[in-house]
């Protein structure tokens, strides 16, 4: 999912700087007639850390487990408890589906960071996934330290874009396929949630009003009975926090390579809203997140250089993208029924 901007020297990513050789040549000046001289992006770190392995390979693993877990036993411990040997061999299959298409999804979104990453030279680890078997989904997602400040404007952008679009293309085909075979549900089916259902993202009521009108209102298509369909969910909603415009989310990113420091009062207003939503709403299971990405911080730190220019494409799609948590975010993801 996001990245955090790390600067720990005991961390997987040392992004501190380094001086230059005491051989190199000094910087020429510009003469005040040809204009004030181009910026100067910071070094790169010339002897990176080696990246940690071990441990990724260890939490992608086990997150594989926990949402073969859960998407096995569709949450429903009680029947997992009085029907174990019945409850494995009717629902595996279904556990695997879900298992393979949500962390399919989840990888993508984290290797495009990766790859763009590796691909600029910034300091990046490997994706480490969070695995948590004692919620609906199995995984809290994954994270990547990245070393961001010494990405330049149109680095950082790449960067932060990539990702979330890359975990678009796997999430749409499979919500689609998910959503043309699903099986309706009865309402009764939340019992394995409590008594919650998965809330609707605007872009997953569009999809079913155009594919499936022949739903029933009450009905439930968001169920581990329909894994793609609730691993394309997940997919979605994952993209759609993300791309919320604030400090080190992907959406911060983004919109700090858009409007530089101006993102700083967009991120302030998102937060504002978080609160008001919270306090009038009563729906505080958003604290945790809220005090996250308040402690990471709301205002984005300077690139390595602000002053590289975008392009069109990039501004164009950077700008379309802000819109994505409109249609693939919910601030509700669990109803009571």
């Amino acid at each position: 999912m996001g990245e955090s901007d790390s600067r720990h020297s005991a961390g997987p990513d040392n992004t501190g700087e380094c001086q230059p050789p005491a051989t190199d040549p000094p910087l020429a000046t510009v003469p005040a007639a040809a204009g004030p001289p181009a910026p100067v992006e910071a070094p790169r770190e010339l002897a990176p850390r080696r990246r940690r392995i071990k441990l990724p390979a260890v939490l992608f693993v086990v997150t594989c487990l926990s949402t073969f877990f859960i998407g096995m036993i569709g949450f429903d411990f009680l029947t997992l408890i009085t029907e174990p040997i019945a409850m494995v061999r009717d629902n595996w299959r279904q556990g695997l589906t879900y298992m393979l298409a949500v962390m399919g999804i989840l990888l993508a979104h984290e290797m495009g960071h990766f790859l763009q990453a590796v691909r600029y030279g910034v300091p990046a680890s490997l994706p480490y996934f969070i695995p948590l078997p004692i919620t609906p989904l199995g995984t809290m997602g994954a994270v990547i330290a990245l070393g961001g400040s010494q990405a330049n404007r149109k680095e950082l952008f790449d960067i932060g874009i990539t990702g979330p679009l890359a975990g678009l293309v796997l999430a749409l085909p499979v919500l689609l396929i998910g959503l043309l075979t699903a099986t309706p549900f009865p309402a009764s089916s939340d019992v394995t949630l409590g008594g919650m259902r998965f809330g609707d993202p605007l872009i997953f009521k569009l999809l079913v009003a155009w594919l499936r009108p022949d739903v029933p209102a009450d009905a439930r298509l968001i169920v581990f009975g329909n894994p793609l369909v609730v691993a394309g969910w997940v997919g979605i909603f994952v993209t759609g926090l993300n791309m919320l415009p604030i400090g080190q989310l992907d959406g911060g990113h983004v919109a700090y390579a858009l409007m530089g420091k101006r993102a700083w009062w967009l991120a302030r207003a998102m937060v504002l809203g978080a609160i008001v939503f919270m306090l009038f709403s009563s729906h505080f299971e958003w604290v945790a997140m809220l005090a996250l990405v308040v402690y990471l911080g709301i205002r984005h730190p300077a690139t390595a250089n602000d002053q590289v220019e975008l392009g069109r494409l990039r501004t164009v799609v950077g700008w379309a993208s802000l819109a994505i948590p409109l249609f693939c975010f919910t601030p509700v993801p669990l109803v009571a029924s």
